[in-house]
C-alpha cells in the first residue's frame, strides 16, 4: 500500500511539474513525499532537517526552491505570517487552520465558507473581486492551555512565547 502511495504521489507530481514546465527532480519528489506525510506544517528549515536523512546532499536552498515551485504548480499552500516565517502545508483540499499563540503550532480545521456567505462579508472596495479566503483561528492549544491554568496563557505556556494573531512576538496579551 505504502509503495503505491508513493507511486501515485510521484505520478501527481511529475503531472503538476510538467504542466508548469518544471523539471522533475528527487528532491522535489522528496520534499513533495515529507509534506504529503506530514500533518506539522513545517518550516523549510524543518523540512531540510527530515529529507537530509533521504537525501543526504541536499542544500536548504534547494529545499527552499523545492517548496517554492510545489505552491507555484497548486500541489502545497504557503503560510505566511506578520513576522516573516513561513510554513508549508501539503493539504491542498479546502480547509482552515488553527493557529496555537504560545507554542505556534498549526493545527488542520475542516470545513469550508460557502461562497454566499463569502459574498456578502463584502471586502469594502467597489469592484474588488474576490479570488479567495484564508481563515485561520488563534487562540491556545490544549496542552499550552493546560498548561497555562492558573496563569495568563498569553504570557506564560509550556513551550514557547506568546504571539498575537498576526505572528508578533509578545503582543498577544492585546488582541481580542
Amino acid at each position: 500500500m505504502a509503495r503505491h502511495h508513493h507511486i501515485r504521489s510521484e505520478q501527481i507530481l511529475r503531472e503538476a511539474l510538467d504542466a508548469n514546465g518544471q523539471r522533475f527532480t528527487g528532491q522535489r519528489a522528496a520534499v513533495f513525499r515529507y509534506l504529503l506525510a506530514t500533518d506539522s506544517h513545517p518550516t523549510a528549515d524543518e523540512v531540510f532537517v527530515a529529507v537530509r536523512s533521504e537525501v543526504p546532499v541536499i542544500s536548504l536552498a534547494t529545499v527552499y526552491k523545492s517548496l517554492e515551485t510545489l505552491v507555484g504548480c497548486g500541489l502545497a499552500i504557503k503560510l505566511t505570517y506578520g513576522d516573516g516565517s513561513a510554513r508549508y502545508d501539503g493539504r491542498t483540499d479546502p480547509h482552515h487552520h488553527a493557529r496555537c499563540l504560545a507554542c505556534s503550532r498549526i493545527f488542520d480545521v475542516a470545513g469550508r465558507l460557502p461562497a454566499d456567505e463569502i459574498r456578502e462579508l463584502n471586502p469594502g472596495s467597489e469592484g474588488f473581486q474576490v479570488t479567495g479566503y484564508r481563515l485561520e483561528f488563534t487562540g491556545f492549544c490544549e496542552e499550552c492551555h493546560e498548561a497555562s491554568l492558573g496563569t495568563d496563557p498569553a504570557t506564560e505556556c509550556a513551550t514557547g512565547p506568546a504571539t498575537d494573531p498576526t505572528g508578533e512576538p509578545g503582543a498577544a496579551a492585546h488582541s481580542a
